[in-house]
């Protein structure tokens, strides 16, 4: 099986991530609350233990830098979807 530099798609990597998105219009102090709670949760020894034992990171920010981070990505993926030449069926 080729990898994905030999079929060209030298930029592809992959990794997981996952976020927690609420509903358009969720009052930004409800917004702050749970990025606070979910960033302390992250943060614990029992977490990072957990997530260690499966090679894993978590990346603590706020609401803007992971807006950031989705928008830096639909670009990346959408050439990607186009190069291979991918269809939703």
């Amino acid at each position: 099986m080729p990898t994905a530099r030999e079929v060209g798609l030298p930029d592809l990597t992959l990794e997981f991530w996952a976020g927690v998105l609420a509903p358009a219009g969720t009052p930004p102090e409800i917004v702050g609350r749970l990025n606070t709670a979910i960033n302390e949760t992250l943060q614990s020894p029992e977490m990072k233990s957990s997530m260690g034992k499966l090679g894993m990171d978590a990346k603590i920010g706020s609401p803007q830098d992971f807006a950031k981070f989705i928008t830096e990505e639909i670009p990346r993926w959408t050439n990607i979807v186009k190069s291979t030449g991918v269809k939703i069926e």
